[in-house]
Order: C-alpha cells, then structure tokens, then sequence
C-alpha cells in the first residue's frame, strides 16, 4: 500500500517521478484566468483565521457541505467562524474520491506545514495551527502568492472598473508579482438582462460616450479596451452559454438595440443576433491587439430559484448545460477567420462531453502566426478533479498538439488554490510517464522535460505575451 499523498503522489512511475521532481516542481506559476480581489492584494489583507480564506466564497466547498446534509448556518449563515470550520472538517474527513479532499490537504502542508488528516477529530488541532500560523507577521495573501511562486495574475474585471487597485500595484515597488486585468464584458453583452439599461448608463459614464445605439456601445467598449490596454491588459474572458453564431445586419442590430431601449420585449432570435454581432466585434478588436480570447461556456447557472432569491449568483446552483452545438463554434472562427480577424482564442466546455469536438476544431483554424494559436482550455470547473483533468489532456493528445498547451489556472477566489498548479502538474507528469513506460513515446529526457516545463509555465509566457 502506498502511503497518502507523499512526495510520489499521483507519480506511479519512474518516469513520471523524475519528470515532477527534476522539471515540473520548480517551474514558477502563471496564473492567467481567476477570480480574486485585486484590492486584497493591494491592501496584503490579512485572515483572522482559516475559516475566512477558506470557506469564504469557495462554493465548491459549499456544495460538499449541503450535499452531507450541513444546515446552511453553517455554509453561509451566520455561525461563527470556527463552527463552520469544524462542520467543514467533518465532512472532509467523508469526501473520499473528491478532488477537495487533495486540494485541502495540499494546501495544508504547503502553506501551513501540516502532515496530517484532517476530520473531526483533528478539527480544534488544525484550526490552532492554521491561526496561528495565519496571525503571524507577513502572512498576508502577498506572501502567500510569493510562497506559491507565483509571477503573474490576471483578475476578471468588468468594463466599467477604474482598475484602481491594478494601478497602485504596478507602482508598488516592494510586491514584484505582477498583477494585470483581464477583460470581461458579459455584463455589455447581456442584453436580455433587466440591469441592462442601468449597466449602459455606467458605462456611458465611465467612458464619455453617449451610449445610444449599438454603434456608439462600440465605440465606448473601444474606449475601454484602450484603457484596460495602458493597464497591461492582453487577456479576455467570456461566460457564455453556448458559442452562438447567427448573423445578421447592422441595420437588425440597431433596430434590436433600440428596441431594448424602448423596453420592447426581444426575442430569443433577437438575443441571438445581437450576442453574435457582440462576440464578432470585440473578438475583431481582440485581434488587432493581439489580446487571447477566453471563451468558458456550457454552464447552467442558478437553477435553484429559491436559493438564489436568498444569495444570489455563483453560490453553488450551477450545472453542466448540455446543449453547446459544435457547428455554431466553427461557424463563429470562421467567420472571424475569413475577415482575418480571429484572435488567439481558448475554449472552454464545462461539459467533458464536448473534448473531442473541441478538440477537432482546432485543428481547422491554426497557422503560424502563434504555437497552438486555438487551444482547448484546461478541465474547468466540474472537470478540474483527475480523471477530469486526464480526459482534456488525453483529448487533446490524441486530436491536437499537447506539447503546445498552456496548462492550469486556478479560476478561484481563494489566495490558497494554488496547490492546484501542483496537482495539475503531478497528474501531467503521471499521464506523459505512462506513455513513456508503455513504450508509446521515447524516453528522451530532455524533449519530455521541455514539454513538461513548457506546459506548466513558459507557454503560457509565450502565448498571453506576458513581460515575464
């Protein structure tokens, strides 16, 4: 029996050992897609204690809990801290086969040094360690993105935002980590939305334009990308449902947009169009500034109608949506192709049932102007555990140019997820290993070492043309 999570683990070969330990581990991090506050780094906030950087906002977390029958006082109610940890120990110790149960004791040992399990009866141990640990001086999310190794962030930042926090990072000269905005605009998207017409007006404002037809919404969401552009900005991202392609003419657009003003009910085919004519747009100014365009669909969000009138969006009540027609994704690159206006562009499913077509669509749109200029993104989401993570890898193996892919992101509010780069990368050094040992590629280190340290960190150096 092999011992938990020691320093082979998820390394079952020779191989894949050497390849973790001599060119995986010391790769430093880039992390080019999440969600974290800006202005927590920019202020060094520091935690009270694990519960705060740990269950705060972390709804994979919430969902474990409520899937164990954990009364939500104490997932997002008001119970004190340390109750909330210790119903969250508890139910670790049960989640056998869960990726959260790797996760947390990653985290554990790298950030806090503990060697142990955590489950109840370990819980007042671990929550004594942990805050301690937490109250000591320098023990801030700065020194725990410096204790990670990691060299660049991309947050997700809304069109309207001043980037303020961006800004007084970049001219902090004692935190090294850079720390840039990623643009994303699904809230000028959103058409159908009720907010609609209140988010017009806060861009109007920020922008100083008068936001009156879809031609002048172009001309402020400009304005912005050049803003979000002298901010260092070279990265997009999209929530969608499903990559959509129904076009149509700019004259149906307008009469959309002003009909949407004129607080007509649109149409499903009205939503349609307008979302496509939105995405050819700015993924035509995406390509002209050689910006990456991110692109996460098959999500469907919020489907427990009375939790989210009690806590609104992103709290854990989203699933896999099932419909995501791979035509209508090829149909949309080509027609940015044949204008020449295809950006770097990365795809995401939520749905693991869509690698395979992902997967063969690349293929019809890569040139030479970048390595891998199409990617299928990493396992996201529902999908970021191991067999997950295997699946997208093997996939995109079999159908594209593995050695050409930009590797793990955390997509997570939590300062902590980081450990999730380690585990990407022992579970990439496990896949290639096997292929190696089963005789299916030969075992030439050095090519195998560069495909591993490419795909943990430099190419995503490359790709996102970050000032690394």
């Amino acid at each position: 029996m092999k011992p938990f999570m020691d320093e082979n683990f998820l390394l079952n070969t020779p191989t894949a050992q050497k390849l973790y330990h001599e060119y995986a581990q010391q790769m430093p991090v880039v992390d080019y897609h999440c969600h974290i506050n800006p202005q927590e780094i920019a202020q060094d906030r520091h935690f009270d204690n694990i519960t705060q950087v740990w269950l705060g906002g972390d709804h994979y977390k919430w969902r474990l809990m409520r899937s164990c029958g954990v009364d939500e006082y104490y997932i997002t109610g008001d119970a004190p801290d340390k109750e909330k940890f210790l119903k969250w120990a508890e139910v670790l110790g049960k989640a056998i086969g869960n990726p959260l149960y790797h996760w947390s004791h990653l985290e554990l040992r790298r950030y806090f040094g503990y060697q142990g399990i955590l489950n109840k009866n370990t819980a007042e141990e671990v929550w004594e360690l942990c805050n301690k640990k937490l109250n000591e001086p320098g023990m801030g999310v700065r020194s725990l993105i410096r204790q990670s190794n990691v060299k660049l962030i991309c947050t997700t930042d809304d069109p309207v935002d001043s980037l303020e926090w961006h800004k007084m990072l970049a001219e902090d000269k004692t935190f090294d980590v850079k720390v840039k905005p990623a643009w994303r605009p699904d809230k000028a998207m959103n058409i159908e939305k009720p907010t609609y017409r209140e988010y017009m007006e806060q861009l109007s404002e920020v922008s100083g334009v008068d936001i009156y037809s879809f031609a002048t919404l172009k001309e402020a969401l400009i304005k912005r990308m050049d803003f979000f552009a002298s901010m260092g900005c070279t990265v997009s991202d999209h929530a969608l449902e499903y990559v959509m392609y129904d076009p149509a003419s700019e004259d149906e657009i307008e009469d959309i947009f002003t009909k949407r003003f004129s607080v007509k009910p649109l149409t499903a085919s009205d939503i349609s169009k307008f979302k496509t004519a939105f995405m050819l747009f700015v993924a035509g100014e995406y390509a002209r500034r050689n910006w990456v365009m991110q692109l996460h669909y098959g999500t469907k969000r919020d489907n427990n109608s009375t939790m989210f009138e009690k806590l609104g969006p992103d709290t854990g009540y989203d699933c896999i949506n099932n419909h995501a027609p791979s035509y209508q994704m090829a149909d949309f690159l080509n027609a940015l192709d044949a204008k020449k206006a295809l950006p770097k562009t990365i795809i995401y499913s939520l749905n693991p049932n869509d690698n395979a077509a992902i997967c063969s669509i690349l293929g019809c749109f890569q040139d030479s102007t970048a390595v891998a200029k199409i990617q299928q993104g990493s396992a996201w989401w529902f999908n970021d555990h191991k067999q997950g993570i295997l699946e997208q890898l093997t996939g995109l193996a079999n159908l594209g140019n593995l050695s050409g892919f930009v590797g793990m992101l955390t997509d997570s509010r939590s300062f902590l997820s980081y450990t999730r780069h380690e585990y990407f990368r022992r579970i990439l050094c496990g896949f290639i290993g096997d292929l190696v040992e089963n005789g299916e590629f030969p075992d030439d280190m050095e090519t195998l070492g560069q495909i591993v340290q490419d795909i943990s960190y430099n190419n995503a150096v490359r790709y996102f043309c970050f000032d690394l």
